[in-house]
């Protein structure tokens, strides 16, 4: 571990513990009677935190790694069945952990946003696929950019031109990117209840002129490339440096954070990984934000 992954754990310890204290009815349920867990959800959501940013894809590996590097954040550390379940329950705190850091960093204000799906693998033999709690949920879809097809979900994911993440969606792998942007656009009416005019850049994959008619009702100017055989749009110069952002947000999620290495067979567990990455994304920038360093700083500066 870094000083500057010492600082940073220290840090979100803090700041998650403080909002339980305030917020108690975050944290995952429990029996009012019984044995009090010797982890604190705060140190859970912590530990997993720093273990996504330090990019180990085994959980064996994890809790090794915790066991001689971090003993001097954590006075105890649960095996690893008790470990798994307890994260799974606290996906939904690790949402609302990740809400509140977003919203208190100066990247949470910025007009623009851009929008993309990425493919989330879920499985690669066709005996995964027949045995995998995830059937049902997880599809096979094309994986363009790789000229593949594979077997899992697709995160579709609003982030800020500064990576931030705002809102994120898993659905399977065929679903279409633009009714699932409209569904996320509208169960997270708040985030553009108070902005003026929000622009959302996308890929040329979110067209179609009722699509297009829809946004502007959730308050959102939406800037795209041009489509084979349509006249130029206002702003196609800007796109092409825009669009690495998204793909640099991607790359973050899979080549750092090892998004499709996941190794969860099952919905609860797939969404708390999601989160838990989604979670070590936002806290570095919420940290980078908050001592003054660069906000796109990259995640090795942690130690990864």
């Amino acid at each position: 571990m870094t000083n500057d992954a010492d600082t940073l754990a220290t840090a979100l310890y803090a700041t998650t513990d403080d909002i339980l204290k305030e917020h108690p009815g975050l944290a995952p349920w429990r029996p009012p009677v019984g044995i009090t867990p010797r982890l604190s959800d705060a140190e859970l959501v912590t530990l997993a935190t720093m273990q996504a940013v330090l990019g180990f894809t085994s959980e064996a590996k994890r809790l090794r790694h915790a066991r001689a590097h971090l003993r001097h954040l954590f006075s105890y550390l649960p095996e690893q069945p008790g470990y798994n379940k307890r994260l799974r329950k606290a996906a939904g705190l690790m949402r609302s952990v990740n809400r509140i850091l977003a919203t208190t960093t100066s990247a949470w204000s910025d007009d623009v946003w851009v929008v993309d799906s990425t493919p989330v693998a879920c499985g690669r033999s066709r005996e995964t696929v027949k045995r995998s709690d995830l059937a049902g949920w997880a599809q096979y879809g094309d994986y363009a950019s790789h000229s593949r097809f594979f077997w899992g979900l697709r995160l579709h994911l609003v982030c800020t031109l500064q990576g931030l993440p705002i809102a994120f969606a898993l659905t399977g792998a065929k679903a279409d990117e633009r009714e699932t942007l409209l569904d996320l656009l509208a169960a997270e009416c708040e985030l553009l209840r108070e902005r003026l005019r929000q622009t959302l850049i996308d890929d040329k994959n979110y067209f179609g002129r009722g699509f297009e008619r829809e946004l502007p009702e959730h308050g959102v100017q939406l800037l795209r490339p041009v489509r084979k055989g349509e006249r130029e749009r206002p702003g196609a110069a800007l796109f092409k440096p825009l669009r690495q952002v998204i793909e640099s947000i991607n790359e973050t999620f899979k080549g750092q954070l090892d998004l499709e290495r996941h190794r969860e067979r099952a919905p609860g567990g797939v969404i708390a990984r999601v989160m838990q990455r989604n979670l070590a994304l936002t806290a570095a920038i919420w940290h980078n934000d908050a001592t003054g360093q660069t906000v796109l700083r990259s995640l090795i500066a942690y130690g990864h």
